[in-house]
C-alpha cells in the first residue's frame, strides 16, 4: 500500500463495503468525500462527515499509519488546523493532538479488497513493456481514449507554441519557420535548426526568401559550412553570404548541425536546402493553415527539394550519383504531424475557432508510424489504422505506462476495479 493508492481509492470510493465506523466504534456517514488536493496541504478538501449525528465540514487527510501525522510535522503547521477527519490505512498509534481537537480516525483496511493492493504492487514492480500487459485485453481500452490523448498532446504542445506567439509578437509566421526548421532537423539536429532559425531575425527572412541562393547562403553561413570553399558553388554561397552579414549586421554566431549517424538523405546539408525551398512558396503559412484535407497539404510539400548543387552531392565538395534529394511521403507526415497541425491547432484556437473534429479527420488520414512502441501495442493485440491510433498509443506510452502513472491511466483505472 502507497499513500498516492489509498488517495486513489479515496477519490475513486473503492471499498468492499461504506458503513465506515472510526476506531472508537462511531459510525461515520461521509457526505463528501472532498476534493483532491494534488498541491501542498490537506489531501481532501471541502469535505462533509456526519458523526454521533453532527454534520462536520472541513478537510481530510491521508496516511497510510497513524504516526505518518506526527513523521510528517502536520502539528506545528496551520494548514491543517481544520482536519474532520485522519483517514488511515492501518491505526498504530494515538495521536493526542488529534483525540484532544475531538477529529476522528477511520482506519481503512478492512474496507479494501485486498486484491486491488495485489494487483497494484504487481503493476508497479513489473518490467514489461507496460505494467499492466500480464493482465491487458484491448476491451479495457475507453471510448474514445485515442482522441483524448491527441487532444492532451495538442494542448501541452501549445504552451510551447502560445510561449513562442508571445515572444515573437504573435507572429504566426515566424513561429511556423521556426517549428519547421526543428521538425526538419529531426532528433540529432533539431535544436540546432531552431537556433539557426531563431538567430536570424524573421524580418530578414521575409526579405530574401524569394531569393533562393542567398536563402541557402545565410543558413549554411550560420552553420559554419562556407569558411574555407571546397568549389566554385561553395565560393558563390560564400560571397553571398559574406553580403548578407554586412548588409544585415548578422551577429557573429555559427551553430554546428551533426552528421554522425545520420543517413545521407536526412544530411543537414540536404534538410537546410530543402527548408529552404519549402520557405520560397508564396503565403506559406495562409496555404497551410487553409489547407482542408491531407491533399491540400501533400500539394505544399510534394515538390520541394533541395537545390540542383544537391542533386549529385551529399556534402560539401564530394560528388555522388546523381538523385534529386525530395521530401519522401514518410518525412512529409512526420512534418504534418509534428509542426501542422499542432499549430493550425494553436491558430484556430487563438482565433476561437472550432477545429477538433477537422484535426482528428487529419490524423485519421495518416498512415501510422512503425516503430518498436508501436510493435510492441500490435503485440497485445492493440489495433494501429492510422497516426490518430499510434500517435495516442505512443503519447501514452510515454506519459503513463513508461512513469507507471497507472493511477492516473483509465485503462489501469479499470482493471484495478476488476476483481
Amino acid at each position: 500500500m502507497t499513500e498516492k493508492l489509498l488517495q486513489y481509492l479515496w477519490n475513486y470510493k473503492v471499498f468492499k463495503y461504506f458503513d465506515f465506523k472510526d476506531i472508537e466504534g462511531n459510525s461515520v456517514e461521509i457526505i463528501q468525500f472532498g476534493k483532491w488536493n494534488k498541491d501542498a496541504g490537506p489531501d481532501f478538501l471541502d469535505s462533509k462527515i456526519k458523526i454521533n449525528g453532527v454534520v462536520l465540514a472541513g478537510n481530510i487527510e491521508l496516511h497510510i499509519r497513524s504516526s505518518d501525522w506526527i513523521f510528517h510535522n502536520h502539528s506545528q503547521d496551520p494548514n491543517y488546523q481544520n482536519i474532520i477527519l485522519h483517514v488511515v490505512f492501518q491505526h498504530d498509534t494515538e495521536i493526542s493532538e488529534l483525540t484532544d481537537q475531538k477529529v476522528p480516525t477511520l482506519e481503512l483496511k478492512h474496507y479494501i479488497d485486498e486484491n486491488i493492493i495485489w494487483k497494484y504492487e504487481r503493476l508497479i514492480n513489473g518490467n514489461q513493456f507496460i505494467a499492466c500487459e500480464n493482465i491487458f485485453n484491448t476491451e479495457k481500452i475507453p471510448l474514445h481514449f485515442h482522441e483524448g490523448n491527441i487532444f492532451k498532446k495538442l494542448e501541452e504542445k501549445s504552451v510551447e507554441l502560445e510561449q513562442s506567439l508571445h515572444l515573437y509578437k504573435n507572429n504566426f509566421e515566424a513561429v511556423l519557420f521556426h517549428s519547421l526548421a526543428y521538425s526538419f532537423g529531426l532528433k540529432v539536429n533539431a535544436h540546432i535548426f531552431r537556433q539557426i532559425a531563431e538567430s536570424i531575425d524573421f524580418s530578414i527572412i521575409n526579405k530574401i526568401r524569394q531569393n533562393p541562393l542567398q536563402f541557402e547562403a545565410l543558413l549554411f553561413g550560420i552553420s559554419g559550412w562556407l569558411t574555407n570553399p571546397e568549389d566554385g558553388q561553395m565560393k558563390i554561397w560564400k560571397r553571398e553570404f559574406d553580403f548578407l552579414r554586412v548588409k544585415y549586421k548578422l551577429p557573429e554566431l555559427t551553430f554546428h548541425p551533426k552528421f554522425l549517424r545520420l543517413r545521407p538523405p536526412n544530411f543537414p546539408t540536404i534538410r537546410l536546402s530543402q527548408l529552404a525551398d519549402l520557405y520560397q512558396q508564396q503565403n506559406l503559412f495562409s496555404k497551410v493553415m487553409e489547407a482542408e484535407s491531407m491533399g491540400n497539404l501533400y500539394d505544399i510539400f510534394k515538390s520541394v527539394k533541395a537545390s540542383e548543387y544537391w542533386d549529385c552531392h551529399f556534402n560539401f565538395g564530394t560528388i555522388s550519383k546523381v538523385q534529386p534529394k525530395t521530401l519522401s511521403k514518410d518525412f512529409i507526415d512526420l512534418i504534418i504531424l509534428n509542426t501542422i497541425l499542432p499549430l493550425k491547432y494553436v491558430y484556430h484556437k487563438y482565433h476561437s475557432e472550432e477545429i477538433a473534429d477537422k484535426i482528428i479527420e487529419f490524423y485519421q488520414n495518416i498512415p501510422a508510424e512503425k516503430n518498436s512502441v508501436i510493435q510492441n501495442w500490435k503485440n497485445l493485440g492493440v489495433s494501429v489504422n492510422n497516426a490518430l491510433e499510434s500517435q495516442s498509443l505512443i503519447y501514452h506510452y510515454k506519459n503513463s505506462c513508461e512513469e507507471k502513472n497507472c493511477l492516473t491511466c483509465s485503462i489501469g483505472f479499470k482493471l484495478l476495479k476488476e476483481s
